[in-house]
């Protein structure tokens, strides 16, 4: 099956700068159209990470124990990655647009109820809704984003676009959670996003075309309760694992009942006569080894990104301000990274740029391993910054294999299971390696290392999984899209 999107005299060209392809111009209202779906896009990343730093200031403010202000990150992690498949079905039956707009208004609704939160309730409430309301305005999103540009370099400059958009929004909620916590008071990091929803829901109407199915087939309902119910299962247990770890009895019955109803997904939708995933669809390569490339590339950097936040600060001693200006730097690269990523997939197809992406990122975390009680705080800069480039490639990459060669009608549901895979990768990662690393610490202690040299221990355990991890993917990936003529991607 042939990955190549774009033009084959963009692979034939001659080195040095091409001109743009005529098909990849947008058009004054196109360009509209994609600045407010990536805004969208924006401000869902900044609400995964923003609140982060302000949770201590929060928990004092509203009488929330420190064992509670996991909640303020499950509250929202909860439903914006268990629905995310069913609203990009529902998506695709009753209207794109109709949904994306009412998601962005649960989304700004829940923002202002967090900002004005009295109590610990009426906060996690409004935590929750918003992750409603982001569980349908991602795929809805991506599936008019899809379907506005067409397949080929237009599409994968509106993916690049948006990939590097989503990718700086988780960057610089970090830093700027801590900047507007200590200036205005965490309220303030909640009222932005209330504020960017007003403005994206002025100009949306206007701009966004309806688009669905022609015809409206019955919603799989079995389908639609046994994923929802497993994802929601799976993504608690991770979650909560994060802070109480793997042993706790509720995180072991919700893994289990989580990977059991996701069990009976797969039966459920293989009996359906209209399923809500379709598993020939889950067969094809490009949407199979594209979605768990998706999901590897994000569980890992954020992972790393939390395992260094861990180590500036735990190891090095570094300023909260002056580790979000590490991540800052990451983040200006990303951007720089996104803009060109759609030319290296014109110019060496989503095969090769998907594959050099993840072994990009996995080299660099692999640098990581060089990281010492006293220095590497610019090797950390350095290898961050340069795997940022090939994390924002293997995005870019992973939704253009996921959602080409399908119709129109399945777009929905190829960006639902695009954005569950970046959303189950954002949950999974950082639990996963921090239990890991946590685990070699305490190993350590036992043995008489000191505290310092313990943390470093663990947190060069977990880099060093994170790395292996992404190399064995990325030759999972090499092989599965292996094109049955051995040509070049």
């Amino acid at each position: 099956m042939a990955l190549e999107t774009s033009p084959s005299p963009i692979v034939a060209s001659a080195p040095g700068p091409a001109p743009e392809p005529a098909d990849a111009r947008m058009t004054p209202r196109a360009k509209l159209v994609l600045l407010v779906l990536c805004a969208a896009q924006f401000m869902v990343a900044l609400d995964f990470s923003i609140l982060n730093v302000a949770l201590p200031v929060l928990g004092d403010d509203l009488g929330m124990s420190r064992a509670d202000l996991q909640w303020a990150v499950t509250a929202f992690a909860l439903p914006s990655g268990g629905f995310l498949l069913l609203f990009g079905r529902i998506a695709d039956l009753y209207g794109r647009r109709r949904l994306f707009l009412a998601g962005l208004t649960l989304f700004t609704a829940a923002s202002v109820l967090a900002t004005l939160a009295w109590d610990p309730t009426s906060f996690l409430a409004g935590r929750a809704l918003q992750g409603l309301g982001a569980a349908v305005i991602v795929p809805t999103g991506m599936s008019l984003l899809t379907t506005t540009f067409r397949e080929g370099p237009q599409r994968e400059r509106a993916l690049g676009i948006s990939s590097t958009l989503m990718s700086l929004g988780f960057t610089i909620g970090m830093v700027l959670g801590g900047v507007m916590t200590d200036a205005l008071g965490w309220r303030s990091t909640m009222g932005l996003l209330g504020v960017a929803g007003v403005a994206v829901l002025l100009l949306a109407p206007g701009l966004l075309t309806e688009s669905r199915r022609p015809e409206r087939p019955r919603l799989d309902l079995p389908g639609a309760v046994t994923v929802t119910g497993g994802l929601l299962s799976v993504i608690y247990a991770l979650s909560t694992a994060a802070e109480g770890g793997f042993g706790r009895t509720d995180v072991v019955v919700s893994l289990v009942a989580g990977l059991v109803l996701l069990a009976a997904f797969a039966v459920v939708e293989s009996r359906a006569a209209e399923p809500l995933v379709s598993l020939s669809m889950l067969r094809r390569p490009t949407v199979a080894f594209g979605n768990l490339a998706g999901l590897t590339t994000f569980a890992t950097m954020t992972a790393a990104i939390f395992l260094l936040t861990l180590y500036l600060q735990d190891v090095l001693h570094l300023s909260a301000f002056r580790t979000g200006l590490v991540f800052g730097v990451e983040g200006v690269v990303a951007v720089a990274s996104g803009t060109v990523a759609s030319k290296v997939i014109a110019r060496f197809g989503t095969r090769t740029t998907l594959v050099a992406g993840l072994l990009g990122q996995a080299v660099c975390t692999a640098l990581l391993l060089g990281i010492g009680r006293s220095s590497g705080a610019w090797l950390t800069l350095v290898a961050i910054s340069l795997g940022v480039i090939g994390h924002l490639w293997a995005i870019v990459a992973y939704g253009v294999t996921a959602t080409s060669g399908l119709p129109d009608g399945e777009q929905g549901l190829a960006t639902g299971l695009v954005t569950s895979s970046q959303q189950i990768g954002l949950t999974i990662g950082i639990p996963l390696l921090s239990a890991l690393a946590s685990a070699h610490t305490a190993a350590l202690r036992s043995d008489g290392e000191d505290a310092t040299g313990a943390a470093l221990g663990g947190i060069k355990l977990g880099l060093g999984v994170d790395a292996a991890v992404l190399a064995a993917v990325a030759a999972l990936v090499a092989v599965g899209l292996r094109t049955r003529r051995g040509a070049r991607r």
